[in-house]
């Protein structure tokens, strides 16, 4: 990178994994947006000023982004766009009415439409996404395996449709799909779920990214939440696509998988 890199943040570990493997990156606060900062000078944003941060990036010299971390749709004030925002708004209007992907996709080309380039967390931070191979725990048994491939086979076929990036299934029946919760409201959906309508089944979460999604924007990721809520759901294992799925806190994430009795599987 010739220029300067800002991480624009959201919440959760990641931002602050993207800053503190980039020496003198900035952070883009985000107002309404909780954001570890582990010590990166800020620039202070909100969404309906995108002219001013478009401004204040370039005064420091950056050329090069990086959208890391959860961030919600926010409620905009259209009484505080600026003139950026306003010549933005339909197309914004437009992408809000579809799913992330589409929103996603947006927010990059307007990045990139106003000269910067963006890259994802797994470009800079070494390490963060798995290759093929069992991570922790016991390699998968037959039925874990067949239920590893049915989820995979569910998740392909609503990829097109925007849904999720998570599945679970066990014995062959689909205990949930994740939606616009997230995993770990899909993980307490299947805790919770009658053991008769299980059927004795443990089950299996697959997590990868949906056909056609910008990896730089909105890889799945996995940490040691995930791995607790899939023990607490009773689960055997957990299924990633390999080089596709973030590994956060990944010393905890293995060990929390090995403490566990699951099995953590890239392929």
């Amino acid at each position: 990178m010739s220029g300067g890199l800002a991480v624009i943040a959201g919440s959760g570990a990641l931002p602050a994994a993207v800053l503190a493997a980039n020496h003198g990156a900035w952070m883009v606060r985000v107002e309404g947006v909780e954001a570890q900062n582990p010590g990166a000078p800020e620039i202070g944003a909100r969404f309906e000023e995108l002219g001013r941060l478009f401004d204040d990036l370039r005064a420091e010299g950056i050329d090069t982004v990086c959208l890391a971390g959860a961030m919600r749709r926010p409620a905009l004030d259209p009484m505080a766009f600026d003139p950026k925002m306003r010549a933005l708004a339909p197309r914004l209007a437009a992408a809000m009415q579809g799913g992330d992907d589409a929103l996603l996709r947006l927010v990059v080309a307007i990045f990139e439409e106003e000269g910067f380039a963006v890259r994802g967390a797994h470009e800079l931070v070494p390490g963060l996404v798995a290759g093929p191979g069992l991570l922790a725990g016991q390699p998968p048994d037959r039925t874990a395996r067949d239920d590893a491939h049915r989820a995979t086979a569910i998740l392909a076929a609503l990829g097109p449709l925007d849904v999720g990036q998570a599945c679970v299934v066990g014995s062959g029946l689909c205990l949930g799909i994740e939606t616009i919760q997230g995993t770990d409201a899909l993980l307490e959906q299947v805790a919770r779920t009658d053991p008769a309508l299980r059927r004795g089944a443990r089950g299996v979460l697959v997590k990868r990214p949906k056909p056609g999604q910008d990896l730089r924007v909105d890889m799945p990721a996995i940490g040691p939440g995930t791995v607790r809520g899939a023990a607490a759901a009773g689960l055997a294992g957990i299924v990633v696509a390999a080089g596709s799925v973030l590994i956060l806190d990944r010393e905890d994430t293995l060990a929390a998988a090995g403490e566990a009795g699951l099995f953590l599987l890239a392929q």
